[in-house]
């Protein structure tokens, strides 16, 4: 049997992997947090979001595995970098990276069909207070989320927990875009809002793997996609910030596919 279409498919569409499955994850989320780990030594002011890019499609063939995004549906990069007020599916190019700058760099790669799919934020330069905030909020919202990844909980627990924890420090969860389930494919259900009510959604099984992405602004939650058809933007201009981890529902909890190997997932450590 095709490994695809391997264990059982709830209701509402969702895989259920088998155990085993756990391994091929965890060895692909791994190369992608590695990838992004020796980011941190790139990203610089006066660097292009383009040699980033080219020094993550180096890595990907280096190796030996594949980049999800390059061809996908005609995209032709290895990385979505999103500056400032992009919110997500920033397209590499000659943009010149300034003292301040705060950027999104988000990689999936394919290691023996499976996708590692994680994203993180980076600081060019000094990084400013305001960015700093909204860089924490994001981060600590994240882990509020995948606090709530366990058996019997619901997908609206997870959003819920993201969205009330966004909203107490006065700033917006982005709804216009979401995570989703992965595993031998890049999107599959289901998708993962990032707010919210208690209970709601469909229950949580072990054997459930899903990326986890919240999209925070520090003014409205608003977005808009531009005429290239990739890149969003907040409608009012503030600041955006983004991590991603994928994850798998275990018997008792959640794992983590996805962790810095270094300890750099938050652009403040290491």
């Amino acid at each position: 049997m095709d490994d695809r279409h391997r264990g059982r498919v709830t209701k509402e569409g969702i895989r259920i992997h088998e155990a085993a499955d756990f391994d091929g994850m965890h060895k692909a989320g791994r190369l992608a947090a590695e990838i992004l780990d020796d980011l941190c030594y790139v990203v610089q002011p006066g660097v292009t979001t383009a040699a980033i890019d080219r020094v993550i499609e180096d890595k990907v063939n280096a190796a030996g595995a594949k980049s999800a995004t390059i061809g996908y549906k005609g995209y032709r990069h290895a990385s979505c970098i999103s500056v400032n007020h992009v919110v997500c599916h920033g397209i590499p190019g000659d943009k010149v990276l300034k003292d301040g700058d705060i950027l999104n760099i988000d990689v999936t790669v394919i290691v023996d069909g499976w996708f590692g799919d994680t994203s993180r934020m980076y600081v060019a330069g000094k990084l400013s207070r305001k960015a700093e905030r909204l860089i924490q909020v994001t981060h600590d919202s994240l882990m509020k989320g995948i606090e709530a990844v366990r058996p019997g909980n619901t997908f609206g627990d997870i959003g819920h927990a993201i969205q009330a924890y966004v909203e107490a420090q006065r700033m917006s969860v982005v709804r216009d875009f979401c995570g989703h389930g992965l595993g031998r494919v890049f999107h599959a259900p289901p998708n993962v809002l990032h707010y919210g009510r208690p209970g709601t959604g469909p229950i949580l099984e072990e054997g459930m793997f899903f990326t986890i992405e919240p999209m925070v602004n520090l003014g409205r939650p608003e977005t808009k996609v531009l005429a290239d058809d990739w890149t969003a933007v907040t409608r009012d201009k503030s600041l955006s910030a983004q991590f991603e981890h994928s994850v798998g529902v275990t018997a008792d909890g959640v794992e983590i596919f996805t962790p810095s190997p270094a300890g750099k997932f938050h652009p403040t450590w290491g």
